[in-house]
């Protein structure tokens, strides 16, 4: 596969987001979950006003992975209060890795999370965690590989399901 080029997001991609964020989200839970409470999630998840405060919130940040200009996949982390859930301010979340369905196993995740792994130690927390979903099996074993733990749990409300999401984390160690 060619080589795949990570650009930090910007309000100028907020359609691309919602674009790759709709499809990405479909593919990986639509056999899972009913209809209507896909269309909600995806209606109120990835509305362009949802995902243009996000742009916006400066303890956020968002790359989108790219081949060939197309994007096939976005990185959503999260620092500070923007957490989905209250850690430690010495934390930092991975919301998304999001990769096209056709993308899978060609390492694009791999390098979506790796650009986490490097923005984690530029800010210098002391752990990052995750929630995934705990039918997901291959995101939890990708989470796995890469050192994570699991460490709680938690409600993932999707329409009117409540999901478990397995709360995840990998300690960082600092350099002494």
């Amino acid at each position: 596969m060619e080589h795949v080029s990570l650009r930090k997001a910007s309000l100028c991609d907020v359609i691309s987001l919602q674009q790759i964020g709709r499809q990405t989200f479909q593919e990986t839970f639509a056999a899972s979950n009913s209809e209507d409470n896909m269309r909600a999630y995806l209606e109120e998840g990835f509305s362009a006003a949802k995902l243009t405060a996000e742009l916006q919130n400066p303890e956020s940040t968002f790359y989108l992975a790219e081949l060939n200009s197309t994007v096939i996949g976005y990185l959503k982390v999260n620092t500070g209060a923007a957490q989905t859930e209250q850690q430690s301010a010495a934390s930092l979340e991975i919301e998304r890795i999001y990769v096209l369905q056709a993308y899978h196993g060609k390492k694009v995740g791999q390098v979506l999370y790796e650009q986490a792994m490097q923005l984690a130690t530029q800010a210098q927390v002391d752990f990052v965690w995750l929630g995934v979903w705990e039918q997901n099996a291959q995101a939890i074993r990708f989470y796995q590989k890469n050192g994570f733990d699991e460490f709680d749990k938690h409600v993932f409300q999707l329409g009117d399901d409540a999901q478990i999401d397995i709360l995840m984390k990998r300690t960082l160690t600092s350099a002494a």
